[in-house]
């Protein structure tokens, strides 16, 4: 069911703007539905050993979540539609952020990070263009405050400490292997590069939307 509204979210937007409007109609019955889902699936208890296997049926359910969250940050962004299931990423960010920290696979930490990464960015693909135009909405404006609160909140404790760079050892700000890892193997770059820009594009939107000096500082 994930996978399918996924891809219907996906196809209605290569439509013509006109077209698009057959989202809102697929999404605004499910709107209530599909905040609980974010709720209950994203609290989920992921230190769990079903989801230390990126082959497992319960690493697959979380992926097939993660595209629609992606699907979902799409429509969010290109039609402007203020339904809460698409400002949800940014509101309720700090949940993406726990499980990003756990101890959940590699895969679906560096499939998050590189969500939030098109968060930042007012981007809703790789090939769409990065823009502050978006930023005129004062929806998205209230949505990226709290989504950079939320990332310079963790990052201010130990967040990117708890954070690995590759699928074996490399942790962020060491090159530490982690006890019983193979110490060979680079730092995943795009990982790196990705939480970087998070955090810069966080702080930049904080320092921007920030009414005293004090605040800034």
């Amino acid at each position: 069911c994930l996978w399918t509204l996924a891809a219907i979210l996906k196809e209605t937007l290569k439509d013509a703007p006109v077209l698009r409007a057959g989202v809102l109609k697929v999404l605004a019955p499910l709107d209530a539905v599909l905040e609980g889902f974010y709720n209950a699936i994203l609290l989920h208890h992921f230190d769990s050993h079903h989801y230390t296997s990126p082959y497992s049926e319960a690493t697959n359910n979380l992926i097939s979540f993660v595209d629609l969250l992606e699907a979902l940050l799409a429509s969010r962004i290109e039609l402007e539609l203020p339904l809460r299931c698409q400002r949800i990423l940014f509101l309720k960010v700090s949940y993406v952020l726990n499980i990003i920290s756990s101890s959940i696979h590699y895969v679906i930490k560096k499939k998050l990070i590189l969500l939030l990464k098109k968060c930042v960015l007012y981007k809703s693909r790789e090939d769409a263009k990065s823009g502050s135009l978006f930023l005129q909405t004062p929806s998205l404006c209230e949505d990226m405050l709290a989504l950079s609160n939320a990332v310079l909140q963790v990052v201010n404790l130990t967040w990117l400490n708890q954070i690995p760079l590759s699928g074996k050892s490399s942790y962020f700000g060491s090159s530490e292997a982690a006890p019983g890892h193979d110490s060979q193997g680079g730092s995943d770059q795009t990982v790196l590069r990705a939480l970087s820009l998070v955090v810069l594009k966080a702080l930049e939107f904080k320092i921007h939307h920030s009414s005293t000096e004090a605040e800034i500082k």
